[in-house]
C-alpha cells in the first residue's frame, strides 16, 4: 500500500494542478483514438470559467504576444485586412508568427491548440505573392461551362494550399450571399442574384476543407487533412437582400423568400460539412442578425443541425445597438444568448472577457450557453486535428504563387468573361482580334494596374492602386505577351481625339472600370464610372474601332455608350492572371461566360430581378455570346 501512495503524494507535490487521473496518464482529449464525443466531454469537465471564455473570443494579431494567448486562453487569432506581420512577408515569416501565438496558447494549462483565421476571399488575397482568383462575381458566370463543373473546388483546394503554406488553418470563406441588389457594395462578393448559382458554388467548401466522406454525420463539421482549412459560410443571413442595397442594412422579406433565396446556399454548405458560419451585420425584419436568437439558435443550429461553431463578424456584436459599442454589456449578452459561440472582439478583448465573466456568473448568460459554444469550438479544433498537428512548417512555401495555380487562375478568369457586344453588326464581329495587325492602341485606367483588377479585399482591406502590391500580369502586359512580334502596341491612358487619328492603328483596346473597394465604402447609388473612365470609352470608340473590356465588381451604368463601341465585354474583378483576358480577346479560346446577373438599363429600375414585373434589362440574366477559338492572323 505505501509503497504506492508515496510516489504518487510526490508526483502530486510537485504538480498541485495535475490531477491523480492524469498522473496516471488517463488524459482523453489528448488521446486522437478516443471518440470525438469522449475527447470533447473529457476537456469540458476540466475547465474552468476562464478557459472556456477564452477560446470564445477571437483578436487581432496586432498587439497581441504570446503571453497574451496563455494568460487569456484565447481560442483563436485573426489577421484582419491588411494586418500583416511584416511587408511583403514571406510565407515563413507568417508560418514564425503564427507558429509564436499557438506555442502561447500551448504553454496555456490545458494546452489548447488555437485556429487562426484570415479573409481568404479569393485566394490567399492577404499575402504578398499570392495567386489572387477572379472575385465571385467572376466566378458565378462560369456555371454553364459544363465540361468543368469543378472549377470553384479547384480554386478551393489551391487556396487551401497556399492558407496552409502561410500556418493558417482557417479562411472566411466562401461568401454565400444572394446579391439581388448591385448597389451593394459587397455585390462582388456574391457568385449571383440567383440563389440556384450560388448553391452550386457551394462545392469551394470541399475544394477548401476536403470531400466529405458519405458516412460522415450530417452537420457536423469536416476539415479532411493538413493541407485543408476550416471554411466559413457567410454572412448568415440575407445580407444580400438589404434595402437599397446599403451595406449593414435592413432586409425586408417574407418567410417564404427569406428560405427560399437566401437560405438554400446555408442548407448545401452544412451538408457539405462546412465547419463555421459567420453571422451578418445586417438586420433582418428590423432585427440585428447577431441578436436574433430565433436565427441563430432557432433554425441555424436546431432547424438546420448545424454542428460547428457560429462566428461574429468583425466587432459585430458593437453593432447590436444603432451607435455601436454603446451599451456593450447588452451587447454581449444579447450576441452570446442569440448563439454566437466565437465573437471577434478584434481589439478590446478583456472588455469582452470581463462582461461575459460576469454575466455568466450572475446568471444573466447561462453556463449552458457558454458549454453549447465551446463544445463546437472544440469540435472544429478535434475535427481538423489541430490537437495533434497544431504548428504550422514550412513545406507547403513553394505553393504561394506557383505556376499550377497561377494557371487556375488565369483558366477562371478565361471562363468568367461575358462577352456582352461583338460587332455593330452581327455579321461582322469584332472578335476575335487579330494578332497581327501592324499596330494597336491600348488606353484606359485599368489596362497597367495590377491592383484596380484584382479589386477589394487584395493585399489591403480596400484594395490599392498600382503594380507594386504583388505578383502578376497586368492586361497590358498580357496583350503585349499575346500578338505577333511585329505588332506595335501603344498604351495611352486617356488619348485625344488627334493623337489616335495621327497614329494609324488598327483597332483600340478600352480598359476602364471602378476603382477598388469593400463593404461600405463600395455602396453606390448611381453605379456610374468614374469619369475618366467615360471619358476615355468616348474619345477612343468616338474615333476608332473598340473593344471596352470593364473591370467592375458589378454592372454598372453603360447603356449610353454601348452604341460606340463595337465590342464589349464584362471582365469583372479578374484578380493577378490578366493573361487569361488576352487569351480569349486575341481568340486562343473562345467566350463561353454568361450573366450570372442581369445588366439593368438605368439605376432607377433597381433593384430588379428576373420574374419582377418591371424586369426590362439591357442584358438579361443568362446572356453572353460565344465565340469558337480560332487562329488569328
Amino acid at each position: 500500500m505505501a509503497k504506492t501512495w508515496i510516489p504518487l503524494m510526490g508526483l502530486m507535490l510537485l504538480c498541485p494542478l495535475v490531477s491523480m487521473a492524469e498522473a496516471q496518464g488517463d488524459i482523453k482529449y489528448k488521446d486522437p483514438k478516443q471518440p470525438l464525443n469522449t475527447r470533447i466531454k473529457d476537456l469540458m469537465k476540466r475547465m474552468t470559467l476562464a478557459e472556456k471564455i477564452g477560446q470564445m473570443v477571437q483578436i487581432d494579431r496586432v498587439n497581441i504576444t504570446a503571453d497574451t494567448m496563455k494568460n487569456y486562453f484565447i481560442g483563436s487569432l485573426l489577421s484582419s485586412g491588411g494586418s500583416v506581420p511584416a511587408l511583403q512577408a514571406s510565407a515563413e515569416t507568417w508560418v514564425n508568427m503564427v507558429n509564436e501565438f499557438q506555442r502561447g496558447a500551448l504553454s496555456s494549462r490545458l494546452g489548447i491548440p488555437m485556429i487562426y483565421g484570415i479573409d481568404a476571399v479569393h485566394g490567399h488575397n492577404t499575402v504578398y505573392k499570392a495567386t489572387i482568383f477572379p472575385h465571385n462575381v467572376g466566378l458565378g458566370v462560369t456555371r454553364h461551362v459544363f465540361l468543368d463543373p469543378d472549377l470553384v473546388k479547384r480554386i478551393g483546394a489551391a487556396t487551401a494550399l497556399e492558407v496552409r503554406a502561410t500556418g493558417i488553418q482557417y479562411a472566411f470563406s466562401p461568401c454565400i450571399a444572394v446579391c439581388r441588389d448591385p448597389r451593394w457594395g459587397r455585390c462582388y462578393e456574391s457568385y449571383s442574384e440567383d440563389h440556384t448559382i450560388v448553391q452550386a458554388m457551394t462545392d469551394i467548401i470541399s475544394g477548401l476543407q476536403g470531400e466529405i466522406p458519405f458516412t460522415h454525420a450530417k452537420g457536423t463539421p469536416y476539415v479532411g487533412g493538413m493541407d485543408k482549412v476550416a471554411a466559413c459560410a457567410k454572412h448568415f443571413v440575407g445580407d444580400g437582400g438589404t434595402v437599397n442595397g446599403i451595406n449593414e442594412n435592413n432586409t425586408v422579406v417574407s418567410r417564404h423568400d427569406l428560405l427560399s433565396i437566401h437560405m438554400p446556399a446555408y442548407y448545401l454548405s452544412i451538408i457539405k460539412g462546412v465547419s463555421t458560419i459567420m453571422v451578418s451585420y445586417s438586420s433582418l425584419n428590423g432585427e440585428k442578425m447577431h441578436a436574433s436568437r430565433d436565427m441563430v439558435t432557432g433554425f441555424l443550429k436546431n432547424t438546420l443541425n448545424f454542428r460547428g461553431f457560429v462566428i461574429s463578424d468583425w466587432k459585430g456584436i458593437d453593432r447590436i445597438t444603432p451607435i455601436p459599442h454603446d451599451n456593450y454589456s447588452y451587447s454581449v449578452e444579447a450576441g452570446v444568448n442569440a448563439g454566437i459561440d466565437m465573437v471577434m472582439v478584434p481589439y478590446n478583448y478583456t472588455e469582452f472577457i470581463d462582461d461575459l465573466t460576469r454575466q455568466v456568473n450572475n446568471k444573466v448568460v447561462p453556463m449552458s450557453r457558454i458549454d453549447d459554444a465551446v463544445k463546437r469550438i472544440l469540435r472544429v479544433k478535434f475535427t481538423m486535428g489541430l490537437f495533434e498537428n497544431p504548428l504550422g512548417n514550412s513545406s507547403l512555401a513553394d505553393k504561394i504563387g506557383c505556376k499550377e495555380h497561377r494557371e487556375l487562375a488565369r483558366e477562371a478568369v478565361r471562363k468568367s468573361l461575358v462577352l456582352l457586344k461583338n460587332g455593330k453588326i452581327a455579321a461582322q464581329p469584332m472578335l476575335p482580334l487579330a494578332k497581327k495587325a501592324p499596330k494597336i492602341l491600348v488606353a484606359g485606367t485599368h489596362a497597367d494596374n495590377l491592383g484596380y483588377q484584382c479589386g477589394g479585399w487584395t493585399i489591403e482591406w480596400q484594395g490599392v492602386s498600382g503594380n507594386n502590391l504583388t505578383e502578376g500580369t497586368t492586361i497590358l502586359n498580357a496583350i503585349k505577351a499575346t500578338v505577333d512580334p511585329s505588332t506595335e502596341v501603344v498604351f495611352s491612358e486617356n488619348p485625344d481625339a488627334n493623337f489616335i487619328n495621327s497614329n494609324g492603328f488598327s483597332y483600340a483596346i478600352v480598359v476602364v472600370g471602378e476603382p477598388p473597394y469593400a463593404e461600405t465604402m463600395g455602396d453606390s447609388l448611381n453605379l456610374t464610372l468614374p469619369e475618366s473612365g467615360l471619358s476615355t470609352i468616348s474619345n477612343v470608340c468616338g474615333t476608332i474601332k473598340c473593344v471596352v473590356v470593364l473591370i467592375s465588381g458589378r454592372p454598372v451604368v453603360i447603356e449610353p455608350y454601348v452604341e460606340s463601341m463595337e465590342a464589349l465585354v464584362a471582365a469583372w474583378l479578374p484578380g493577378s492572371e490578366g493573361q487569361g483576358v488576352a487569351d480569349v480577346l486575341f481568340g486562343d479560346y473562345g467566350f463561353t461566360g454568361r450573366l450570372a446577373r442581369n445588366w439593368f438599363r438605368s439605376v432607377e429600375q433597381l433593384p430588379m430581378n428576373v420574374g419582377d414585373a418591371h424586369y426590362d434589362p439591357l442584358f438579361h440574366f443568362g446572356f453572353g455570346l460565344k465565340t469558337n477559338p480560332t487562329k488569328t492572323s
